[in-house]
């Protein structure tokens, strides 16, 4: 097959919802229509009746909630789909926004109970900033929720994004009857575990008296008034819209009761992107380009505690990339070569020989990687877009075992390069600092430490609210601050120094009368406005 065959049978997309939408559940009901896995795993109230494939730290089985990203990869319709599953819960935003980089489109889940919460807004705020097309499923028909005029109504609202029916339900909760497809006037009738479409889904006209036979004349009147009603209101789906970020089709189902999603996987085959292009800190780079590139997004230990396996998720942008082959590291200006390079399915990973624009693949690491590294076959350039954040809480790492200080040190070193949490360390003391976007990182981590790592510790909290990376064109003046400043300056893992603000009002009285230091809220100073 040729390059550019490879290069068009890809698709590779995440996965995101606010926590218990039932985008695991969905994970897997893709993976199980694809033939990947032959079960799927059921998450009820948070506990887990059979551990789900995409969840494979010990932890994530233990609470019933996803932590880090995921990558599975199946074929289905002659394609090559990635997937990668994100953290739901807000506390791991930042490890689902770089993510979000590494994929071409969205599939985004939806709780028809609860609509549109608070991490679904923000999930969509990073996908409408990037223009990435966006694809929704609204989960849980088979409960009742509200109504899905309603839904439509707040997606658009909440969302900031037009959106276009392509099934619509018949009826909901316990009278929940199916879906019709509104664009092959199919309709599809609901029954539980529909791995196949079969007899139950049929070509009926609205107008067919079969529809009133099947579903009952007062729910086959009230559907012929709900697609009079989109016909009227909705605008026809444009695949160019869709593309350009500007239109999101909506899908209807029970991702638990495997209903709904093979029209919804379907699609996605017919009209989701092929691999994209990528901004670099020199030019854009083209999937079609025959030179290869990519870019680490993410970094993970300890995927096999036995083995104490550190592996970086890099996601190919250009060119196709050869095992064996030596390619640059950009920024340590180093030719690495990797003899086992390989795909994800979860937990069990195969040994590729060669990957395409599109394919994540993972690389084993020794310590050479940092979330954004570029490899090339040559080329200076950096892949942008991919930052760390400033944290919003702020704890000092004690160690409760000091015969355990290499193990807490090599564990709080490993944990932080893998995004979740930043490290920042304060001198003179040596004294480690953790930030995090959210409380439960501290618990994964703590958990993590003692089990991977067999480091005993505690977080005591610290008085900070923001930190800023700081930069200045006069060298003098930023040594200057920094010496002024020093109680309250920290180093990160690249050693840039950074300003650690105890409240907003301080943090703003320090850029009023620093008019010569630059304050940024991100580690990419290239690309981002000073704050």
């Amino acid at each position: 097959m040729s390059f550019l065959q490879e290069l068009h049978k890809r698709r590779t997309f995440a996965i995101i919802a606010h926590p218990d939408a039932g985008k695991t559940t969905l994970t897997e009901k893709l993976l199980l229509f694809g033939g990947a896995i032959q079960t799927a795993g059921a998450v009820k109230s948070n506990k887990i009746k059979k551990s789900t494939t995409s969840d494979f730290m010990e932890i994530e089985k233990q609470r019933g909630i996803s932590v880090a990203t995921s990558v599975m990869t199946f074929e289905y319709r002659n394609l090559k789909i990635n997937i990668l599953d994100t953290p739901g819960h807000k506390d791991f935003a930042e490890d689902t926004y770089r993510t979000l980089t590494a994929v071409d489109s969205v599939i985004l889940v939806i709780d028809c109970v609860k609509g549109v919460e608070e991490q679904t807004e923000r999930l969509m705020e990073v996908c409408r900033m990037r223009n990435t097309p966006v694809i929704i499923f609204v989960n849980k028909l088979d409960r009742e929720g509200q109504n899905p005029f309603d839904l439509l109504d707040e997606l658009e609202q909440k969302l900031n994004i037009k959106v276009r029916p392509i099934t619509w339900p018949v009826n909901g909760g316990s009278n929940f009857k199916g879906v019709y497809h509104l664009l092959e006037k199919k309709m599809n009738h609901f029954a539980v575990n529909k791995t196949r479409l079969e007899d139950d889904i049929e070509v009926i006209a609205l107008d067919s008296a079969v529809l009133d036979k099947k579903v009952g004349e007062k729910d086959a009147n009230q559907l012929r008034e709900d697609v009079e009603l989109i016909e009227g209101v909705y605008t026809d789906f444009n695949q160019a819209d869709y593309l350009a970020g500007n239109l999101a089709p909506v899908f209807f189902g029970s991702a638990v009761s495997n209903f709904g999603v093979m029209e919804l996987l379907n699609t996605f085959c017919d009209v989701s992107p092929i691999p994209v292009h990528r901004m670099t800190d020199k030019r854009m780079v083209e999937p079609e380009e025959k030179k290869f590139s990519g870019f680490v997004f993410k970094i993970h230990a300890n995927i096999d505690p036995r083995h104490r396996d550190r592996i970086a998720f890099l996601r190919i942008c250009s060119g196709q990339f050869e095992r064996g082959k030596f390619y640059k590291h950009v920024r340590l200006s180093k030719e690495m070569r990797f003899s086992s390079p390989f795909a994800f399915l979860a937990d069990r990973k195969d040994v590729v020989e060669d990957a395409y624009p599109g394919d994540v693949i993972g690389l084993y690491d020794t310590g050479t990687f940092k979330i954004g590294d570029t490899l090339t076959e040559g080329e200076e350039l950096q892949f942008t877009g991919i930052p760390s954040f400033s944290p919003e809480i702020f704890k000092e790492v004690i160690n409760n075992d000091p015969m355990k200080s290499k193990q807490l040190e090599k564990g709080v070193q490993q944990l932080t390069d893998e995004g979740v949490a930043q490290l920042f360390t304060i001198q003179p003391g040596n004294r480690k600092i953790i930030g995090t976007v959210g409380e439960l990182q501290f618990e994964v981590i703590q958990y993590r430490l003692l089990n991977e790592y067999g480091a005993s510790c505690r977080f005591d909290a610290r008085p900070y609210s923001k930190a800023c990376w700081i930069t200045a064109e006069d060298k003098i003046k930023l040594a200057e601050f920094i010496r002024l400043k020093s109680n309250f300056i920290a180093y990160d893992k690249d050693q840039n120094p950074v300003f650690l603000a105890e409240t907003d009002w301080i943090l703003r009285m320090n850029i009023q009368n620093n008019p010569d230091i630059q304050f940024h809220t991100t580690s990419e100073f290239k690309t981002v406005m000073a704050y």
